[in-house]
Order: structure tokens, then C-alpha cells, then sequence
């Protein structure tokens, strides 16, 4: 069964990758800061127009650096920027990882070109707020001041109360969760960011990554190896990650996007609001992704996560790469016996390549660009009509669907869209044909052309239905 996965091999060696690490940042870079639930990701999401970060009223939401392009308005014109949302300063984690949140907040800071310190007027100046005020001092690019939550006439009056800190080179009063007073402040910021371009740098070609798996798979240590650097937070702790982050990175001159997901558990065990956002963005990762790279521990058996996984990826009909990370650890399993025992535990990804890695000692991480390259030329290969039905008269011919005495024909195929390949069969009555069978036609297209290891959609129409599909 191996032989027909050329790339799943061992990687007990790895090669030197001749592909080369030269992240551009071409976009001015806005770092939000502030103490716990100040309304940070709620800023975050109002300027970009969606909810990219987690928004719950608990502390310590935000773990990772969340970092999303944004298009602020101007009166000159839009202008685009990054902005990066941190975790709270100060925060108290539940998982003991305080000092990993503070280490992304200093990276944030020591990238950013502009700082946005953020303030809750309900609350107050509280001393926190002001160890915050302190390491902002000093700082070699300019800081702006925002008191958030800043609905009606009565608060208005508490915000002078924050000048008292003595950082920031303006003040203003916001409420992100209503959008009041942003202007002024997209005003400032475009201000002191006179770099930034009207246009949104070019990312049609950067191809999207969706990393997703269960808690402790090494999704965030393989993209930190891509990364070149710590964008995500590497923990023992399971469910350290809880927003779907992009991360931009460069290689060989072209530009990847890899989204890291929150680790999926059993239903029964999603503990809380958290959780069941975090989930939530790990599905639309797939629904987003270019490719899927469906990251397992290979020290641990195949649970229902992945399963569940496994037919969310084939209904939406996303090319898949099965990684299995930490086979350094592996020393008495073939790579022969391994893929054996995913077909029978994932039997709809069989098509799916394979490849054995260690994000850990980034044994690997590279090829998985390359291949996942591989997939998405696969998947918008479009197969010229003739030859389609070509392959598919020979296959009808090989095996005729079971009809009940009734005569199946096939008028004509032709393929529809590519990403995913899909290809619309005309027949006489397509109640006629089983879901065995349209698995079987699937199976055939894959042999006889370059769609091998890629999802194959196809869509069935009685001849009736319309002479011409559209395409």
C-alpha cells in the first residue's frame, strides 16, 4: 500500500533544505498593549471588520501575537497596516504561562512602529495600568494613549484622569465595541506611519496552510520552524493555543501563510466559552486553507478527534497532508506499518501523501511546503473534456453501476471548476448510480489522471436537467 505514497518515508535523516528564510514586512506594524480585558482583541477586530480574535470576557483570552493587515480609512485615502494584538500585561494564567504571554508581548513591542496603549475608563488608573505606562517609557517609536469603553457623556469626563501616566504622545477616548471615536485615532496613527501603502501588498499567490490536529501535536512548534522565529507559544500544556493565527513567512521568495489552530478535544470535554470559540475558528481554518496538514502524534493512537477531523477536511474537499509528527521517537514501527494503520483508522484520506517529520528537531518542516505545493497544482489541473470522457466511458465499461435492470448511461462529463477538481456526469437517471459507485468513478480519475492525491468532486445531473453544465 506504501508504494502508492512515493513520499511517505522515513525521516530518521534529514537534508539540508535549500530553501531559504527572508520574511518581508512591507506593511507598518501597530502593536496594541495593555493590561487584561481592556478591550484589546475587541480594537483589534473593529479595525479589521471581523472577528479574528477571540472576544470573552474572561482575562487571558489572548495568548499568541494575533497579527492581521488592516485597511485603515483616512481623509486622504485608505492606508494599509499590520496591527498586532497581544495578551494582557500582568496576566495570571490558569496555565501557568504568564512569562510565555509576556515574551510575545516584548517581541511585539521590539517589531512595532507604532504602539497603541490601551485603557478601561470604567475601571480607572489602576496600578497595573501604570506598570504598563512604565515599560512603554522609553521606547524609540511613538505611543498613543486610548481609553477604551468610552460610552456617554458620563465617562467622558474620567478620561483626562490617564494623562496622570505620563505616556503616550496623544489621548483618546473610544468605545471599539460601538466604533465611536476611531477616526481621530486611525488620523494619529496614519500620521506616524507615513510609509504606509494605499494598496495591500500583493498575497494571491502566498499559499494558506491550515495546521490543524489535536492539543500537543506540535502544530505551533512546526510553524515557529517555518516561522523562523517564536510567533506561537510552545507549551506542555495542552490547549495552549485558542485563536486561528496567520502567520507570513517567505521561502525561496515565495510567500506562505500558515494558520495555526486551536488543539481539538472530545465534545463532551470543551470546558468552556474559550474553547468552544477556539473550535470554532479551527473549522474555518480548513474552510480557508489552500491545503490542510492534518498533524497527529505518532506516539499516540488515532482517537475520534481525528477522525472528526478527517471527514470535515474530505466534506469540504481540501487536499490533506498527513503529518505524522515525532517519529524521532518511533523505534519499532515501519513507515509501511504506520500508513497501514491510518488507512484502516482514516479510511476517506487514503488518497492522502503522507510524511513522517519532527517539528522538534525540524527534521522535515520544509518538505512540507514542497508538497503541499505539489497538491494545490493538482488540485487546479483542468483535464480536457475529451480525455475526461475518455477515462470515464473506459471506467463505465470496466464496472457498470448496479441499475436494478434499468440501463445506465452516461451522455457526457465535463470538469466544472478546479480547487477542487469537480466534474459534472450527465446520465439518463442519476438515481440509478450508488455512492460505491461515484467512489469508484473517483478512484478511477485519480489513476488515470494527475489528480492521484487530491479530493475528486463529482456532481451528478440527470441529462434533462439543463443540455449545457455551467462552467
Amino acid at each position: 500500500m506504501l508504494a502508492s505514497h512515493p513520499r511517505a518515508e522515513n525521516s530518521s535523516a534529514s537534508a539540508p533544505s535549500p530553501m531559504s528564510t527572508s520574511p518581508s514586512h512591507s506593511l507598518p506594524r501597530v502593536a496594541i498593549v495593555g493590561r487584561p480585558n481592556v478591550g484589546k482583541s475587541t480594537l483589534l477586530n473593529r479595525m479589521c471588520g471581523s472577528r479574528v480574535a477571540i472576544v470573552e470576557p474572561t482575562a487571558g483570552v489572548t495568548r499568541d501575537r494575533v497579527s492581521v493587515p488592516v485597511r485603515l480609512p483616512s481623509d486622504d485615502g485608505p492606508r494599509w497596516i499590520e496591527v498586532i494584538d497581544t495578551g494582557g500585561v500582568g496576566i495570571v494564567d490558569r496555565d501557568d504561562l504568564g512569562p510565555h504571554v509576556e515574551s510575545q508581548i516584548q517581541t511585539a513591542l521590539h517589531a512595532a512602529d507604532l504602539v497603541l496603549f490601551v485603557v478601561d475608563v470604567r475601571d480607572g488608573l489602576t496600578p497595573l495600568d501604570q506598570e504598563v505606562a512604565r515599560r512603554l517609557r522609553g521606547l524609540p517609536i511613538p505611543v498613543l494613549l486610548v481609553v477604551n469603553k468610552n460610552e456617554g457623556r458620563q465617562l467622558e469626563w474620567d478620561v483626562d484622569v490617564f494623562y496622570r501616566l505620563g505616556v503616550g504622545e496623544e489621548l483618546f477616548g473610544i468605545s471599539a465595541q460601538n466604533g465611536l471615536g476611531l477616526h481621530p485615532l486611525y488620523e494619529a496613527m496614519l500620521q506616524r506611519l507615513p510609509g504606509a501603502p494605499s494598496e495591500r501588498p500583493e498575497e494571491r499567490n502566498s499559499m494558506k496552510l491550515a495546521v490543524v490536529g489535536r492539543r500537543n501535536a506540535g502544530k505551533s512548534t512546526l510553524i515557529n520552524q517555518w516561522a523562523r522565529e517564536e510567533r506561537m507559544i510552545v507549551s506542555e500544556v495542552p490547549g495552549t493555543t485558542r485563536d486561528a493565527v496567520d502567520v507570513l513567512f517567505e521561502r525561496g521568495g515565495e510567500t506562505f501563510i500558515a494558520i495555526d489552530s486551536a488543539g481539538l478535544r472530545k465534545p463532551s470535554k470543551v470546558a468552556d466559552a474559550v474553547e468552544f470559540f477556539s473550535e470554532a475558528r479551527s473549522r474555518k481554518t480548513v474552510r480557508r486553507a489552500d491545503v490542510v496538514i492534518l498533524m497527529f502524534d505518532v506516539t499516540e493512537p488515532i482517537s475520534s478527534i481525528e477522525k472528526r477531523l478527517a471527514r470535515y477536511v474530505v466534506d469540504h474537499h481540501k487536499p490533506v497532508i498527513l503529518a505524522a509528527n515525532k517519529w524521532d521517537l518511533v523505534k519499532d514501527l515501519s513507515p509501511e506499518d504506520f500508513r497501514d494503520y491510518l488507512d484502516k483508522e482514516l479510511p476517506g484520506l487514503f488518497f492522502a501523501p503522507i510524511l513522517f517529520l519532527s517539528a522538534k528537531n525540524n527534521e522535515r518542516a520544509d518538505q512540507l511546503l514542497r508538497l503541499g505545493k505539489e497538491l494545490v497544482e493538482q488540485a487546479a489541473y483542468r483535464v480536457p473534456t475529451g480525455e475526461l470522457n475518455r477515462v470515464l466511458e473506459k471506467a463505465l465499461e470496466a464496472r457498470s453501476p448496479s441499475s436494478r435492470g434499468y440501463r445506465v448511461r452516461m451522455r457526457y462529463a465535463t470538469q466544472a471548476e478546479s480547487s477542487p477538481p469537480t466534474f459534472i456526469l450527465f446520465v439518463n437517471d442519476k438515481n440509478l448510480i450508488s455512492k460505491d459507485y461515484i467512489r469508484y468513478l473517483q478512484n478511477r480519475i485519480r489513476e488515470e489522471l494527475p489528480f492521484a492525491e487530491v479530493p475528486v468532486r463529482i456532481v451528478l445531473r440527470d441529462s434533462s436537467d439543463e443540455f449545457e453544465p455551467k462552467t
